[in-house]
This record gives structure tokens, sequence and C-alpha cells, in this order.
């Protein structure tokens, strides 16, 4: 299926690009989000007025991700977590929760899905992850799991 992106992809293409992907992933990611307009001739002549207007919005969210990135880059949060005699959690430490500590502690909104965790936290200590930000544009920040004291 032949679609136009209205924005840069990472791995798909650029903004104004006429693309052959599965129908599905046109249907229910690109067009679903708004990434993508189905390419027919009347769609093409609009995004070419509008490609301009598409770049600028593009690049002022690629200066706020910049800024997110200058602002959070190797920083370490801290998560406490309940865990086993032998360092081990009941559980892992999933995006969302690293997503909710960055919104706490920094004031910064990270959608889940743009959060990568290296490896499963699934132990104490610390842990890289990777944060997509932007497509053209990645961060990696540390997340430190301690143990959290039970009460009594």
């Amino acid at each position: 299926m032949k679609v136009i992106l209205l924005e840069n992809v990472r791995k798909v293409g650029s903004i104004g690009e006429i693309i052959d992907v599965k129908r599905g992933f046109a249907r229910n990611y690109l067009i679903a989000q708004k990434k993508a307009l189905f390419a027919s001739k009347e769609n093409i002549k609009e995004v070419e007025k509008i490609k301009t207007e598409l770049n600028k919005k593009d690049q002022d969210k690629k200066n706020q991700a910049k800024a997110i990135d200058e602002k959070i880059k190797n920083k370490e949060f801290t998560i406490r977590k309940l865990s086993t005699e032998n360092k081990e959690l009941y559980g892992s430490v999933k995006p969302t929760e690293i997503s909710k500590i960055l919104k706490d502690n920094e004031k910064i909104e990270i959608n889940p899905s743009m959060i990568q965790p290296l490896k499963e936290i699934k132990s104490l200590g610390t842990f890289k992850v990777n944060l997509n930000i932007h497509p053209e544009i990645q961060s990696q920040i540390n997340i430190k799991v301690e143990a959290q004291e039970e009460s009594q």
C-alpha cells in the first residue's frame, strides 16, 4: 500500500516521501497515528503544498527533543521495589514506571513506547535505558533499582 509520510519515521522514511508499506502497518499505525496519508493524487498535491509547514513542525519537535535530551542525558533515576534475599525483584521495572518517574522528577512526559531498557530490569542494580525522543534523537539514562524497606 502506498502512503505519503507526514512525519519523519525512524527506519521508514522522511516527510513527503511516498513509500510502499504493508497494508496493516499503514492502516493500524501510520494512518491511525496521523503519521501518513493514503497516496491518492489529491493527497500528493496537498502534501506538496504543506511540505514546508510539516518540515517546520518537525524542526520544532526536534528542538524540543534536543532540550529534553540535554536535561536528562546520562542522569540517574532511582526506583525502589520489593526484592528477595538474592537481589531479584518481585516482577520487573516496566517502561510505564520509568515514564512516571521522569514525569515526577523532571516534569518531562515521555510515552512508555519510547522507552527501551537495554535488558529486562528484574534485579537490584543500575541499568541503562534508551529513550527514543525523536526519530533522529536518542538519549540514555540510568535506572538504579534499590530494595524497598519492608514495613513491619
